[in-house]
């Protein structure tokens, strides 16, 4: 199965990245990586890749001299250790030090190596907990973060404020974006590392496949969440390399949210699974809504395409191709 790739914004403005540009893109083997290649190459520039047999990126010499060798016109900082609230709260000490050893090689080994631009992702889970809603790029630092994924988070902002820090240093023209939840081709189905969406998926397809009656949820179904799918996100991603050079980082959204319970419902209808869901409310619900203000990223002509819906059942189809008859 093939997925749809999001055509290019119809404004026109002269492009930062420059067409055919050399592109190296970091955790091309990972849901945003995969994607941001297929978005990449599809218009017309060369992508550049090295797996993780080949180049560990949490290692900053080697990391500085494969770009001092390849010379990318630019790179995109996808590559990442991520999870969900099990996997935040078991491994926080990986999901902080790992992330900050491949932000400060790639970052620091991209303006060693000379590279021109640099686009570093982030999360939205960089934002306090109780940040007004919906989320603008002003409320990074405002307050207290999410405790369940705060290693993970703390993370991500030294990657933001590095990127700044080159900027205001060395006037190196490195940004960053911070990407919603996220689904498509290519995610995690692990149950134990998982996040929402794709843990949504597998567990109601395995229990219609086994015949349950009921499917047990963690925490009560109220929050809210936004999602996004990895080829619109993909899409804003190439927009930003052509279109944004600022300090600030930029949301990337659709704009839109809905209850867990909602979201619950949506997949288990794709799925196909008629029995009964029932929510544990002795376990953690998280943060209660996560929905970003997009104005900056809509101003520069960006709208997503993929309707939720639409998306869920195109992710469900691949799995079901690539990975559920494994499980």
């Amino acid at each position: 199965m093939t997925t749809d790739i999001p055509g290019p914004p119809r404004e026109s403005a002269r492009p930062l990245l420059p067409p055919g540009s050399r592109i190296f893109v970091a955790g091309h083997r990972g849901l945003v990586g995969s994607a941001v290649v297929r978005r990449l190459t599809a218009d017309g520039h060369e992508v550049l890749t090295r797996g993780r047999d080949l180049l560990d990126l949490r290692d900053g010499g080697r990391t500085e001299a494969y770009l001092r060798d390849v010379r990318p016109d630019a790179v995109v900082l996808a590559a990442a250790k991520v999870g969900g609230i099990m996997a935040n709260s078991t491994w926080p000490v990986q999901f902080l030090e790992d992330n900050l050893r491949i932000q400060l090689s790639v970052i620091g080994g991209a303006h060693a190596a000379g590279v021109a631009r640099l686009l570093f992702l982030g999360s939205s889970c960089i934002y306090p907990k109780h940040a007004p809603q919906p989320i603008s790029e002003s409320s990074l630092l405002t307050g207290p973060l999410e405790p369940t994924n705060e290693a993970y988070a703390l993370a991500k902002i030294a990657g933001v404020v590095q990127t700044q820090s080159y900027r205001r240093q060395y006037g190196a023209s490195y940004i960053s974006a911070m990407p919603t939840n996220l689904y498509g081709p290519g995610d995690n189905f692990d149950l134990e590392t998982s996040h929402v969406l794709p843990a949504l998926i597998r567990r109601f397809h395995e229990a219609g496949r086994d015949g349950a009656p009921s499917v047990t949820l963690w925490g009560s179904g109220s929050p809210r969440r936004e999602f996004l799918h990895v080829d619109d996100l993909a899409a804003a991603c190439a927009l930003l390399l052509e279109r944004y050079d600022g300090d600030e980082p930029v949301n990337i959204g659709c704009g839109e949210d809905l209850p867990i319970s909602e979201l619950a419902a949506l997949v288990s209808e794709v799925t196909g699974y008629r029995g009964e869901i029932v929510w544990d409310t002795t376990k953690p619900d998280g943060t209660p809504r996560k929905l970003l203000d997009v104005d900056r990223l809509t101003a520069l002509g960006f709208t997503p395409r993929i309707p939720l819906r639409d998306g869920i059942a195109r992710t469900y189809a691949w799995w079901l191709e690539h990975t559920a008859a494994a499980v």
